[in-house]
């Protein structure tokens, strides 16, 4: 251990291993450490069941109509991916999906006053759907087809709208919308968690649409992906990637020290020994003194019999709350797998809510989502604080990764990589280049 590294990282969240994956094909010199003797860190999956119970402190350990635990993968930080994502495309050019095998989300849904609708994102869903009344569904269509033809660099395409500077209130109000279409629009299509964005320029929340709608487009069901046996395999995935090209792991290895020289980072130190580096990645709990609290997300991880009511028995969905249909300022989250995934016993299912804590209660907060699981097997409640760092590393040459969010699916998470990366190699993230060279590597037998 006591050599000189370009890059030391510590942790292995998504977020540290895909950057310390992209710096070692980009041939720098990594060192990957990690104080647990297990892959994810605050993401990580949890297996077998019996382990989940321990850590939430339920001594008296699963009954047996739980199964085998051991047939059991339970996500912490549930996450799904979209299909045209910036993660699934992280994926594809690294090549990481040759360690993976993925499986399309049955449906994805949104609440109106109590109950729950598949969302609507394609002309022919708009008219077929009964979350709107007819004269609704002509202009949420025209809407749509505005949508899927905008160009920002076709002029022809804007109708009327600058894409710098209308806000996105102005757009809908453009084509007549009310309210409810508001709703499911932002949130569950443009996938927003407040109302903030309304005020902004709509440029944003355009391409956030065609996002969704070219990932629907790509599977059909629903627009999201979500890894067989759980998300702790996209660590994995990367930390492979990372070790084929020279990277060095060690895991059940405690952070000693974090040694700064005229405050810029130069090693850490571990067990007595030294790495030295030029710039260090690593998640909050590392460098607690160098970063805020921004907030807190409830997570409450339910194990249910049964699939969610009104969703056609799906086994894998996602349900979105928009947070004007329930009086909040954010929104509020389900994530539902299940057997289907390799991540529960035969028959049974994994729903997770989640949302940002508002008040003193949090557990009150989800309540409307808990309503649509009952009954409920089992309860697992988390409450995590959200830190970011409070400088951006250009003095320290410490890179810190932010929280995880309430969010369910992993665009924030790759905004923050591609942020870090660009602080990091003074560029700008260029998919592109992360194309493996396959040769360099595999040879010609592999491909």
């Amino acid at each position: 251990m006591d050599e000189e590294y370009d890059v030391i990282v510590l942790g292995t969240g998504l977020t540290e291993c895909i950057l310390s994956g992209i710096m070692s094909v980009n041939g720098k010199k990594v060192l990957h450490m990690d104080r647990n003797p297990y892959y994810g860190g605050e993401s990580s999956s949890i297996t077998p069941l019996e382990e989940l119970y321990k850590r939430f402190q339920l001594l008296e350990g699963p009954p047996e109509a739980m199964g085998r635990g051991r047939d059991w993968n339970v996500d912490l930080i549930p996450k799904f991916l979209m299909a045209n994502g910036q993660l699934v495309k992280m994926l594809l050019y690294t090549e990481v999906t040759r360690y993976l095998d993925f499986k399309v989300v049955e449906g994805s849904f949104v609440y109106k006053g109590g109950k729950i609708y598949k969302v609507p994102s394609t002309e022919t869903e708009a008219l077929a759907s009964n979350l709107m009344g007819m004269f609704e569904k002509r202009r949420f269509r025209k809407f749509l087809v505005f949508v899927a033809n905008f160009d920002e660099n076709d002029p022809k395409t804007f109708e009327g709208v600058d894409p710098q500077s209308t806000s996105m209130r102005e757009v809908y109000r453009k084509f007549d919308l009310g309210q409810d279409v508001i709703d499911f629009t932002g949130h569950a299509l443009a996938l927003y968690r407040t109302d903030d964005y309304l005020d902004q320029p709509c440029l944003e929340t355009i391409n956030r649409i065609k996002l969704y709608s070219e990932s629907l487009a790509r599977y059909g069901k629903s627009p999201y992906l979500y890894p067989l046996y759980g998300l702790g395999e996209l660590p994995q995935g990367f930390a492979r990637l990372s070790a084929i090209y020279g990277g060095t792991y060690m895991l059940n290895k405690p952070v000693d020290d974090i040694i700064m020289e005229n405050g810029k980072v130069v090693g850490v130190k571990s067990e007595g020994e030294v790495a030295r580096c030029k710039q260090l990645i690593c998640d909050p709990s590392y460098i607690p003194d160098r970063v805020r609290k921004a907030g807190q997300v409830i997570r409450i991880i339910c194990i249910l019999s049964h699939p969610i009511k009104n969703t056609n028995d799906a086994n894998s969905c996602q349900i979105i709350i928009p947070q004007n249909q329930v009086n909040r300022k954010s929104d509020i989250y389900v994530c539902m797998i299940s057997y289907a995934h390799n991540v529960a016993a035969q028959g049974k299912y994994i729903a997770i809510a989640s949302t940002t804590v508002e008040t003193s209660e949090p557990e009150k907060e989800v309540e409307p989502a808990l309503e649509l699981l009952e009954p409920i097997d089992q309860k697992f409640v988390a409450i995590s604080d959200l830190y970011e760092p409070i400088d951006d590393g250009s003095e320290s040459q410490v890179f810190c990764s932010r929280s995880y969010d309430a969010t369910t699916h992993f665009e924030t998470t790759c905004n923050d990589i591609k942020d870090i990366y660009k602080r990091m190699a003074g560029s700008a993230f260029d998919f592109e280049n992360m194309k493996r060279k396959q040769n360099d590597v595999f040879g010609e037998a592999d491909q």
